[in-house]
């Protein structure tokens, strides 16, 4: 069917604005007799939101030398979730990655490199790592979360160590930006209950708290592939947040806030009850945390902009894997003194940080190396200095200088610099960027790698562990377009290359009872390329779509191996589309993610060695009531996937936890037996996706406004 171009500008004009144009009349069907819009330009209010992680100052989106993403809140509420660990499996590049098919623990990938690479920030302040990087993720609540940053890529320079790979700085609400009183309750059919609660204070003419509550439980053990185990990790979290701000002479900052967590959660076989804890008779995984946060920003009363940012926080988690108990404690505290001076054509950042560290558990990894009886827990020191220098060369260029040095009380000299470069056009519709740095980690597994502490395999060091360093290169291109009538499409382009040395990798498959961890004795690369494309229409429709290609492996003596637990693409969008007049929305989002190699424990597992293409999808549709009240619902996993799908188990030997019935050899090989046919031990550590079906889910959101 062939149709004229008056045809298509019509239902162009109708994708725009939502409604037909005039008629036209028999004697205006030419094509130049129909009036076209003029084209309107708005503001550019993603260009112009203010961001804060890629150079540690407040500036613009768009005069950011370093490309960052922003997330708003009212993104997450596409697809509602009780925490940001589960949220964040919507934004292109980034995926939430389970650890283990019992406990649900797990971590964020950037980029197809691991959690440990990806440093987790609140509100600038590194407060969410080592023990809390695998655990502490689901404690942080929606309700206090004004938006996401993310800086994909080495941010060492100015961040330091875990950097390695990208940071995700979560920014807290402003008290005095809050709604006075708020609410976000939702339930799904799997019987979860997830409730956000808020409230504004305001106390005298200076000061005002933002009070926040986060209470998620989910208590009903459910077995769908019929393995004795629970599909979904049973949760009883509490957290508490509170900020205050203050309003000081000439504008001057501060403010402060506290969070506490507590969580109850377990896994394991449908029998297990609180008794079994510990035992050898019933396994289950069960975890408490208890954890507590202090962190503020102040800047001083002088003439210069000088800003002291402080961090405070403790974790102590005492956990149960069948019969392996693991009991650790995290204390970290962190000072940092900035100070900012413009002058004709530079802006100067300089810095002095301190970060002290202190990790006890009762492994071998806090054991003295001559006795192993006599605990010795590990205390680091990292004080460190930065110097940042941005440059306006031009209107339309600018470079940033950037190095930091730092000390680690144990491995000594750390030097990570960088460089960046943008360029804009005239009308900020296109805007390059090039960015080139050093990155550096320090790693303790047990606090990071969860399938060393669960099911029945040894862990075993080849030698002691070398921090990790990397080199990084990323291009980016960001293009925005303006349809008639005010629509806006957006164009964000990345390639990306990071280079590694001492890549710390964990061999599962040289031995199936034991997890071997080493330096590489080579190289390792992680390269690909990702693209954003976003379009806004004025008629109500908005789209976003993303994917990245990636390749993420090793080479060591020449033989390349490729990543476990890696898709080579990952894509995801959020559609949506608002009826203003009705008050309704409509949203569909998801994701895709390519096959990626998967571990398995001898040649004879029946499991697939590579997962098969997966999709997780999830449509809503919400009411607003008179701008205060939203009601909302809708179904998540619409293809009801899991992992079980095409295999014959997901928990090897869920039958014999403990191996009582395994038979090994002389070398501690399992060996097949009519019991054990294909020669496994237990390990619930073969799991890429979410083992949760599909569910429906239904909510109200209340916010009482100023």
């Amino acid at each position: 069917m062939k149709l004229s171009l008056t045809t298509l500008l019509i239902l162009f004009h109708i994708m725009t604005y939502g409604q037909e144009p005039e008629k036209i009349g028999a004697k205006e069907k030419k094509t130049d007799s129909l009036k076209l819009p003029a084209v309107n330009k708005p503001k550019d209010y993603d260009l112009d939101e203010v961001v804060v992680s890629g150079t540690m100052k407040a500036v613009s989106k768009l005069n950011s030398p370093v490309p960052v993403e922003i997330y708003t809140a009212k993104f997450f509420r596409a697809n509602p979730n009780p925490s940001i660990f589960e949220s964040l499996q919507n934004i292109n590049g980034v995926r939430p990655q389970l650890n283990c098919n019992i406990c649900s623990t797990g971590d964020i990938h950037i980029n197809g490199l691991e959690g440990p690479y990806t440093m987790i920030l609140i509100d600038g302040m590194p407060i969410v790592s080592g023990l809390s990087t695998v655990y502490g993720l689901s404690g942080i609540p929606q309700s206090i979360i004004d938006r996401v940053e993310i800086v994909k890529g080495p941010a060492s320079s100015l961040y330091g160590s875990e950097a390695v790979g990208g940071l995700i700085n979560i920014i807290t609400k402003n008290p005095k930006d809050a709604a006075v009183l708020s609410a976000d309750i939702f339930s799904t059919s799997w019987a979860e209950v997830n409730k956000d609660l808020s409230a504004k204070i305001k106390v005298g003419k200076r000061a005002q708290s933002l009070l926040g509550l986060n209470h998620f439980i989910y208590q009903h053990p459910i077995d769908n592939n019929h393995d004795g185990f629970t599909d979904v990790t049973q949760q009883h979290r509490i957290s508490v947040f509170n900020k205050w701000s203050f309003e000081r002479k000439y504008q001057r900052q501060f403010s402060v806030a506290v969070r506490y967590v507590y969580e109850d959660r377990w896994g394991g076989q449908m029998n297990w009850t609180k008794k079994n804890r510990g035992g050898s008779d019933v396994y289950g995984e069960s975890i408490y945390t208890n954890r507590w946060e202090i962190f503020g920003n102040y800047q001083l009363p002088l003439k210069e902009r000088m800003f002291f940012t402080f961090s405070a926080n403790s974790h102590d988690q005492n956990s149960v894997y069948g019969n392996l108990k693991y009991q650790a404690k995290q204390n970290i505290g962190f000072a940092q003194l900035t100070w900012n001076r413009r002058f004709k054509k530079h802006d100067l950042l300089a810095g002095l940080a301190y970060r002290y560290t202190f990790y006890d558990d009762n492994t071998p990894a806090t054991a003295s190396s001559t006795e192993r009886l006599i605990n010795h827990p590990s205390k680091i020191s990292l004080p460190g200095l930065f110097l940042q220098d941005e440059i306006k060369l031009d209107t339309n260029n600018s470079l940033l200088l950037g190095i930091r040095y730092d000390y680690n009380s144990i491995h000594g000299n750390i030097l990570t610099p960088r460089i960046n470069y943008k360029w804009n056009s005239d009308d900020n519709h296109n805007v390059l960027r090039l960015s080139f740095g050093n990155g550096f980690r320090v790693a303790n597994v047990f606090t990071e790698d969860h399938a060393a502490l669960t099911g029945a395999r040894d862990v075993v060091f080849i030698t002691d562990l070398k921090p990790e360093t990397s080199w990084n290169g990323n291009l980016n291109f960001v293009k925005r377009m303006y349809t008639y009538g005010g629509g806006i499409f957006g164009l964000d382009a990345t390639a990306f290359y990071t280079y590694f040395n001492n890549r710390i990798i964990a061999d599962y498959e040289s031995n199936p009872n034991q997890i071997i961890y080493n330096n590489l004795d080579g190289h390792a690369i992680s390269k690909g390329f990702s693209l954003n494309l976003d379009l806004t229409l004025k008629s109500g429709f908005k789209f976003l779509v993303g994917g990245t290609l990636m390749d993420v492996y090793s080479v060591e003596q020449g033989i390349k191996d490729t990543q476990l637990f890696m898709e080579h693409f990952t894509g995801v969008w959020n559609a949506g589309y608002n009826w203003q007049k009705l008050g309704i929305q409509l949203d569909y989002t998801g994701n895709i993610y390519s096959p990626m190699r998967l571990p398995l424990l001898s040649p004879a597992d029946p499991r697939k060695s590579i997962s098969p293409w997966w999709s997780i999808q999830n449509i809503q549709v919400t009411k607003s009531l008179r701008n205060v009240l939203d009601v909302y619902g809708g179904v998540k996993n619409l293809l009801n996937w899991t992992p079980n799908k095409g295999n014959p188990f997901l928990i090897a030997r869920a039958n014999d936890p403990f191996d009582k019935q395994v038979q090994f050899d002389a070398s501690g090989i399992a060996q097949a037996t009519p019991d054990n046919p294909y020669g496994l031990t237990f390990d619930p550590t073969y799991v890429y996706a979410p083992n949760q079906g599909i569910r429906w889910f239904l909510g109200i959101r209340y916010a009482l406004k100023n």
